[in-house]
């Protein structure tokens, strides 16, 4: 049902925690499934340079929290923006159809922890 990836991410997942001073934060749930994420970016100079998550829910919402962290760092905030659910899944070398809403998930909230940090950015000009 999983890919060799997914069980990986899901079994040994990437950049678990949070950021205390995060520059964003983003959080954001499924309240069908029950999943729920937040994505913790810290930027310098526009780029990601650190990033965490937190996430409740199924294997396939944690394997795909750890993938979008792996895709964002050290990307441009706007690059990072550009990430799609599908890069998401794609990058996991697929997910079962029922499960692709958790890419969703993932993707959603880092969007939503970069325009955290772009409006965090704007309140300070």
């Amino acid at each position: 049902m999983y890919t060799d990836k997914v069980m990986d991410h899901f079994s040994n997942p990437r950049n678990v925690g949070d950021i205390p001073d995060a520059s964003g934060e983003g959080t954001v749930g499924n309240p069908t499934c029950g999943d729920l994420m937040t994505i913790y970016i810290k930027v310098k100079d526009d780029v990601i340079e650190d990033i965490k998550f937190k996430t409740f829910g199924c294997g396939a919402a944690i394997a795909t929290s750890s993938m979008v962290t792996e895709l964002a760092m050290g990307k441009n905030v706007d690059e990072a923006l550009k990430i799609t659910r599908n890069d998401v899944a794609d990058a996991l070398e697929g997910l079962p159809p029922v499960k692709m809403h958790c890419s969703n998930l993932a993707a959603d909230a880092l969007q939503a922890a970069i325009e955290d940090y772009k409006k965090k950015q704007a309140e300070k000009e």
